[in-house]
């Protein structure tokens, strides 16, 4: 509570440093404050206990999985604030309005992650969506990103509406949104339970796939990518990606007397649909935000083996969030450097730029070599814990789907390393990157790396 507190206030007050004209300082005290908020958030942690003491009504339920996922959500919010002032350099009159969008789409996601009720949860998700359909379309005068927008919106609405009616349908048949509640009701009376619980079950399943773009729920996603500013692309691609499936595996694990084998088999069916074409798909694309837009929506397919073992999971899947999330920022910190300035995110961009850039490009294949799962990043070790997990609980289909499904990311992934190495840039112009991505880009992948040389950082946690 104390965590979703701070944030909300911080939200605040960058609003009202915009009123006082101290427009100058926003950005250093959002990254003050959020760093101050990592720092609660990782002292609640090893304390555990909350500096506030939760509220009767048992809104904000505080667990060591919420926590990791309210640190990792924090980290992703000081990497992608830190980038904002160079991004929105030729708008600056408008960075209060964009640091505030994205400091409440934090708190949107730390609710979503922490929810004690599923009211507060669908406070947290429309916080959230709404934060991320106005950022989407903030480039006004572009129409791609107006389309985007409008796709993200009617998408995201037509979602949420899922996920409401599901919910009214499960508190008609529990009598509370309390998750406690729900858990003990849906548990004692799992062979008397209304019809409507089942339906509201699946309503709130499809709702969450829509917003994960888990096929064949995602054909939004790589026209809401493209279009949307790659800033935005980033934090959508990360933070509301790794949110969402976090949020989709929390409600899995308190509806659990949902999961019929019917429900299991198709969960399984779709995980490997969604591996399958979002790994096929990329392979022909040549921009590169709709490449990691499919690239993206196949990591949410391997986020999704965690699914079949929400016992004992919640390690791997933090782990894999933290992995997928940290190379994402690097990939796309190297992207908005090299493509700064120009009209489209084609590939043809990155030709010639280990002569250019190499740091960046380093940087750039390292981040593509974790999301392949090549080791010592931390992408190898991400895939095999939800491998492992899947094995125990008796899918090796899925593990050998997902085996087959890394060895094609390999081949789009190294394609544009192999683009950046041996081909030759199509202009002499010289490339300058800000050193506000490139320390991005560094830091991110560093903390990759780290989770890749010790996994007991996470992997090790009492989730």
């Amino acid at each position: 509570m104390s965590t979703l507190i701070a944030i909300s206030v911080l939200g605040i007050i960058v609003l009202l440093l915009e009123i006082f004209n101290l427009r100058k300082s926003i950005v250093p005290i959002t990254l003050l404050g959020l760093i101050a908020v990592l720092g609660m958030a990782v002292t609640e942690f090893y304390l555990g206990e909350t500096f506030i003491a939760p509220d009767k009504y048992n809104m904000i339920v505080t667990s060591g999985f919420s926590q990791g996922f309210t640190i990792l959500f924090v980290i992703l919010a000081i990497l992608i604030v830190a980038m904002s002032p160079k991004f929105y350099q030729e708008q600056s009159y408008k960075i209060a309005d964009y640091v505030s969008l994205k400091i409440f789409m934090l708190a949107g996601a730390v609710a979503m992650i922490s929810f004690g009720n599923f009211a507060m949860f669908f406070v947290g998700l429309e916080v959230l969506s709404i934060a991320a359909y106005t950022l989407a379309a903030s480039d006004a005068k572009t129409l791609r990103s107006n389309e985007a927008g409008m796709k993200y919106f009617i998408m995201g609405a037509f979602a949420s509406s899922f996920i409401l009616f599901g919910l009214a349908l499960i508190y008609g048949a529990t009598g509370s949104f309390d998750i406690a509640t729900v858990t003990s009701v849906s548990v004692a009376q799992a062979s008397t339970l209304p019809i409507w619980f089942n339906v509201g079950f699946v309503m709130v399943a499809v709702g969450m796939m829509f917003k994960a773009s888990i096929v064949p729920f995602h054909f939004w996603a790589p026209d809401v990518y493209e279009g949307s500013p790659t800033l935005v692309t980033t934090i959508m691609s990360t933070l509301v990606k790794v949110a969402a499936l976090g949020a989709f595996f929390k409600i899995l694990s308190i509806l659990s007397v949902g999961i019929t084998p019917a429900f299991e088999t198709v969960l399984v069916v779709l995980t490997i649909l969604t591996l399958t074409v979002g790994n096929v798909t990329a392979l022909k694309q040549k921009n590169i935000k709709r490449m990691m837009a499919y690239s993206g929506i196949s990591h949410a397919g391997f986020m999704m083996i965690s699914f079949v073992a929400l016992g004992s999971a919640s390690n791997a899947i933090l782990y894999y969030a933290a992995a997928y999330s940290f190379a994402g920022v690097a990939a796309f910190a190297v992207i908005m450097g090299v493509c700064r300035g120009k009209d489209n995110e084609d590939i043809s961009n990155f030709f010639g730029l280990v002569k250019k850039q190499p740091v960046m490009a380093v940087i750039l294949i390292c981040a593509l070599l974790s999301l392949s799962g090549i080791p010592i990043f931390a992408g190898f070790f991400a895939k095999l814990f939800v491998f492992s997990e899947a094995i125990k609980a008796g899918h090796l289909i899925l593990v050998i789907f997902g085996v087959l499904n890394s060895a094609v990311a390999v081949f789009y992934y190294l394609s544009v390393g192999n683009a950046m190495v041996t081909k030759e840039s199509e202009t002499d112009e010289v490339l300058r990157i800000p050193y506000e991505y490139k320390a991005v880009a560094l830091i991110a992948i560093t903390l990759n790396i780290l989770l890749g040389i010790f996994p007991s950082i996470i992997m090790g946690l009492s989730l």
